[in-house]
């Protein structure tokens, strides 16, 4: 495990620091926490069960998906953003799924090293092996984060729960939260068709309500592009989210079946950047 990635981890039990073990990490009360087989580590109180993550099937069409390079535009943005005041040392990825984007962040840093959040083990397995400087945690972001307090440089949310207090204790005065939410008119054409969840029109009024009043924006940018998918990268971005909840697979393959690829699709986003407030 990457050592400077273990040393933004606290015990999920006492708050302790953490060291690597033969078998995993441990913390000098004697808390032990072991390393799966695929390379991840699991941080959570004894008892604690986090909200349901991605399933195994989410997480192969999110990795087909990503790995086609269809969404380099956001990571690219993405990147812009963590960039913009200096290249950081420590990146955090809350929610980062199968760590995809931080890798990609990670890639523009050879200094750097990070963790990737996630409830999933699915998405940790996956994350394990994103990038040799990064390490997979499983763990709650929506309770206390295994994490140390004022020591990140960013913090990276892409498509994902914002939990404020916790990220504005884990980052570091000067610290950064970067913050990717889709727009009201993103994926917009496949909303009718394809019976997808609507984007809320205020998604970024919620996006402030979460983070204040413990961090403030300093910056915002958008994101636009679009794409042109076959019926094949449609199942997967639609099963890869949380419209793969409300939809049957046989469902969804006659939905997509009834439309002329390639199918034009609107991808909009916007990037905020965040501080603590002081």
């Amino acid at each position: 495990m990457p050592e400077r990635a273990v040393a933004l981890l606290a015990c999920p039990v006492c708050g302790a620091d953490l060291s690597t073990t033969p078998d995993g990490l441990r913390c000098a009360a004697g808390h032990a926490f072991d390393r799966a087989r695929q390379g991840h580590v699991t941080l959570l109180p004894p008892g604690h069960r986090p909200p349901s993550g991605d399933t195994a099937a989410q997480v192969a069409d999110r990795v087909a998906f990503l790995d086609a390079g269809t969404y380099a535009g956001i990571t690219a943005a993405l990147t812009t953003a963590v960039l913009a005041d200096g290249p950081p040392e420590t990146l955090l990825d809350l929610g980062g799924g199968t760590g995809h984007h931080l890798a990609a962040v990670l890639d523009h840093l050879p200094e750097a090293a990070g963790v990737v959040l996630d409830s999933s083990p699915y998405a940790a397995r996956r994350a394990a092996r994103a990038h040799p400087r990064a390490l997979a945690v499983v763990a709650d972001t929506w309770a206390r984060l295994p994490v140390r307090d004022g020591v990140v440089d960013r913090a990276l949310v892409v498509f994902a729960p914002r939990n404020g207090p916790e990220t504005a204790r884990v980052l570091r005065s000067d610290g950064r939260l970067v913050v990717v939410t889709p727009a009201a008119d993103h994926l917009a054409e496949l909303v009718g068709p394809l019976g997808l969840l609507r984007v809320d029109p205020d998604k970024g009024a919620r996006t402030a309500s979460s983070l204040e009043p413990h961090l403030r924006r300093i910056a915002a940018a958008e994101h636009r592009e679009h794409l042109a998918l076959d019926h094949a990268a449609l199942r997967t971005l639609v099963g890869m989210g949380p419209h793969a909840r409300h939809l049957a697979a046989d469902e969804l393959a006659e939905r997509i079946a009834t439309l002329a690829a390639p199918v034009r699709v609107s991808v909009a986003v916007d990037v905020t950047t965040w501080t603590p407030v002081s």
